[in-house]
């Protein structure tokens, strides 16, 4: 089903308000949402904002002691300056840039953090016959969207072949990866800053706060409620940045949004932005904003990417056909698709 893009920027007003139910996202009215909402408030907020992982990184927490909540905020932001060290591919200290230089020489050690998450993304790229794919860096290493660069036509020719995950080998006892192509690299951006989220919330979740949200960039994974009102987030118009497309009232649910609006540069009146189909080695164009729901940040991180490469009708069959995840799309068109299970109510 499809609306135009005027009707979801009319209906941002509507009250409607989406809660996880056995891994299924139900809309029902905000009145009886608040009914079923717990009781408990607390008195403190407390807010930050840092430049981590390329992008702005933030996290608020709801709390009853201001100096137990500012260490438990200081502890999500360590969190996430330690992942994006790890894997940050251009940082010559982390561990993904000793995979790429050296992973097509010898298999290279991998911890069981970048096991899991490389796992995790090969695991998509199959689900989805490749539209998600960690080598895409095997080109992306050729575009600079800030001073208008993309791959020459030698440079894609040469390296095009490279963007394959089934050159991607994970080996076992203990965790090591190799690569069967020298051009092959590889890059978690796809994933990591979900990854990175659902860690984030993790902690706070274990110090015992009930309230909280904790954002990188596109993904985010809110706990609780409000001060008893659900969480909104809103999903930015991708051609009209003072405007919003859509906002969603959301409790204890993950949310990523992939946009052709973030990082891109318009040459002839073609756009080239960072998301990338493996399959033509250029900038994926058949949607202008994907956002995911699901129950981790993990998850709607890779298919938010995933979603926009594939395109309307093959991003629904994928996002129907897995349990507790949920779609809303904008195409090339500027209309408004959703998947099966997500309802709006006007």
């Amino acid at each position: 089903m499809l609306v135009t893009l005027v009707d979801i920027v009319n209906v941002t007003n509507c009250v409607f308000v989406m809660i996880a139910m056995r891994q299924t996202f139900l809309i029902v009215s905000i009145s009886l949402f608040l009914k079923i909402l717990s009781n408990t408030t607390y008195a403190i907020e407390l807010i930050d904002k840092q430049a981590i992982m390329g992008t702005e990184v933030s996290v608020e927490i709801w709390v009853d002691n201001e100096v137990s909540g500012r260490v438990l905020v200081d502890k999500v932001m360590a969190e996430m300056r330690r992942i994006d060290k790890a894997m940050n591919p251009w940082d010559i200290h982390s561990r993904l840039y000793d995979i790429n230089a050296r992973a097509f020489q010898e298999p290279v050690s991998i911890s069981d953090e970048l096991c899991y998450l490389i796992n995790k993304s090969l695991f998509y790229s199959r689900v989805s016959q490749g539209a998600f794919d960690i080598s895409f860096a095997s080109m992306a290493q050729f575009y600079d969207f800030r001073k208008g660069k993309k791959p020459t036509d030698k440079e894609r020719a040469t390296f095009r072949l490279a963007i394959n995950y089934k050159l991607i080998q994970l080996l076992s006892s203990p965790n090591r990866i190799r690569f069967l192509d020298e051009k092959v690299k590889i890059d978690l951006g796809g994933i990591a800053k979900g990854y990175a989220v659902d860690q984030g919330i993790k902690i706070l979740k274990e110090a015992g706060v009930t309230s909280a949200i904790v954002t990188a960039g596109g993904d985010s994974r809110v706990l609780g409620a409000k001060q008893g009102r659900p969480w909104v987030i809103a999903v930015k118009h991708p051609r009209d940045s003072t405007q919003q497309a859509v906002r969603l009232p959301l409790q204890d649910v993950a949310i990523s949004t992939s946009g052709d609006y973030e990082r891109y540069f318009i040459e002839q009146g073609k756009r080239h932005h960072h998301i990338i189909n493996p399959v033509t080695a250029e900038s994926a164009n058949q949607l202008q904003s994907v956002t995911i729901l699901a129950a981790n940040a993990v998850d709607t991180d890779a298919l938010s990417t995933t979603v926009f490469v594939l395109g309307v009708k093959k991003g629904l069959a994928l996002v129907n056909g897995l349990a507790g995840v949920d779609a809303v799309l904008i195409d090339n068109k500027g209309l408004l698709h959703y998947s099966d299970d997500l309802l709006m109510a006007k």
